[in-house]
């Protein structure tokens, strides 16, 4: 067994981060047990090429192996192994440095918005002085670093409940008026063909735009989704961010607005990379089952007669392009290139679907506070999802919670 010990919940905003340099440090201080254990550091950072320089970091004094960049320019986990010879009972201080003296080094992903005390610093005169507030690279947030350090011992927490909404919810009220009529309650479909309805309106309402294509991320709302990906406006009259975590965020909502239980699950191809997926799964008696659908390309995955869940196409490894049942939202989604190489290349081979994971919370329009601000657009973060066990040790030490097959696979409890 082992624990994750950490001070934030991966909440990044990727356009309000920490540029270091070889004055401008970070600190980041974490509370552990006495041990005699190894550990791994995790932190979440993006160089600036190969040209950047090495990341430097030391804990409780002791420099441990300097990161190389690399020239992805993209923010990504970095796993640094830690003795226990370095760990001490109660506060342990990390520090973290770069090579350049300006800011076109290396970026520490932060959280920003926290409250009272906490356990990140930085400094501007290579660590003679530290502050906690004036942070990232504006010097504008309170925030809290994305280091975090996974002992060999101990034990993670059990994940959280899944809540949904409650039915009286306004918000619901006024979603279900946008929704298409053939998705509503007694107008007399089954439940696929609601379903079908839904993800078809959806996958064809706007044009899947990434954050290689703008940088203002949607907040997690189902109607203003629909309104800045359908006008391509949003915040500050930017183009927004609008894919497929916002389709699936979208169709959840309103699964849950004409009476459907449904929940948000994010996929991942391998640890790290970027062959993630976001889709949705909706509760059917019928069956017994969550079933996966992905309102992004307008599919489901079909076997013998039966929709499949997530579980049921990892199953299937890479031999599912001929189980893939496509909607009339994927003529609109196949109109553009990077759509088509995403279904031909990553779809049709089932990659993403090798690690999944779900987001606890599907009560998206009552308590928006709790969504993560920027999902997706950076390497998964968030200590919110819960993974599955079997593979706590193949790469994803850094998130906090894991169940096994009954958690995923149980009921909604409303």
């Amino acid at each position: 067994m082992s624990r994750l010990y950490l001070s934030e919940s991966g909440r990044v905003i990727p356009t309000q981060c920490e540029e270091l340099t070889v004055f401008r440090r970070a600190r980041k201080q974490l509370e552990l047990p006495g041990t005699e254990a190894p550990a791994t550091l995790y932190l979440l950072a993006r160089s600036y090429g190969e040209s950047a320089g090495r990341l430097h970091l030391s804990v409780n004094g002791t420099e441990l192996t300097p990161i190389d960049p690399d020239a992805t320019s993209t923010y990504g986990w970095h796993a640094v192994p830690v003795q226990p010879a370095a760990l001490r009972e109660g506060a342990n201080t990390i520090e973290l440095w770069a090579e350049l003296s300006v800011m076109k080094a290396w970026s520490l992903a932060l959280e920003a918005g926290r409250a009272g005390d906490g356990g990140s610093w930085v400094s501007d005169d290579t660590g003679g002085s530290w502050r906690d507030q004036r942070m990232g690279y504006l010097n504008s947030v309170r925030a809290e670093y994305v280091v975090r350090l996974r002992l060999a011992e101990g034990e993670d927490p059990s994940p959280p409940d899944m809540v949904f909404e409650d039915s009286g919810c306004p918000r619901l009220a006024s979603l279900r008026e946008k929704v298409p009529g053939e998705a509503r309650a007694g107008h007399g479909g089954s439940q696929m063909e609601r379903v079908r309805a839904l993800s078809a309106w959806l996958a064809s309402s706007w044009e899947h735009t990434s954050s290689a294509r703008a940088a203002q991320y949607a907040p997690w709302d189902a109607e203003t989704i629909i309104a800045w990906g359908s006008g391509q406006l949003g915040h500050n009259n930017q183009r927004p961010i609008t894919f497929c975590v916002h389709y699936a965020v979208a169709f959840v909502s309103a699964c849950q607005a004409v009476g459907m239980a449904a929940r948000c699950a994010a996929l991942m191809g391998t640890p790290n990379g970027a062959d993630g997926h976001f889709v949705a799964e909706v509760w059917f008696d019928e069956f017994g089952k969550w079933v996966m659908v992905d309102p992004n390309t307008d599919a489901l995955y079909w076997k013998d007669g039966h929709p499949l869940s997530i579980t049921e196409i990892q199953r299937q490894g890479e031999d599912v392009a001929g189980l893939i049942e496509w909607g009339q939202g994927t003529v609109f989604q196949r109109t553009f290139p990077h759509m088509v190489e995403f279904i031909e290349e990553n779809m049709e081979r089932g990659l993403s679907f090798r690690h999944r994971s779900l987001w606890p919370r599907a009560d998206l329009l009552s308590h928006p506070e709790f969504s993560p601000p920027g999902h997706g657009s950076v390497s998964y973060c968030e200590a919110d999802f819960v993974w599955e066990t079997a593979h706590r040790d193949r790469g994803f030490g850094m998130f906090r919670y894991f169940a096994d097959s009954d958690y995923f696979e149980a009921a909604p409890q409303h």
